[in-house]
């Protein structure tokens, strides 16, 4: 279901009806979706492999530390 804020505010009966059918719904402003409701009893559920951070690291014979240095760069001279 998609509700706008409007619908939110007067219609509010039919977004938890909506809710105990086991239906997530859209919030939508302005046309575009600002969020979503989901039920109590849903979770949608993800895999860390599907993270888009995952992975980001091949080379696993450097350390963090190692590699945050390398993003860093220098922040200043050794003395």
């Amino acid at each position: 279901m998609e509700a706008t804020v409007v619908d939110l505010r007067y219609h509010m009966k039919k977004v938890l009806q909506a809710l105990d059918r086991n239906e997530q719904v859209k919030i939508l402003y302005h046309g575009k979706v600002k969020g979503i409701i989901i039920p109590v009893g849903k979770k949608e559920t993800r895999k860390i492999q599907d993270h888009p951070l995952f992975g980001m690291s091949t080379d696993a014979s450097e350390s963090v530390n190692k590699q945050m240095d390398i993003i860093r760069g220098g922040r200043y001279d050794d003395i």
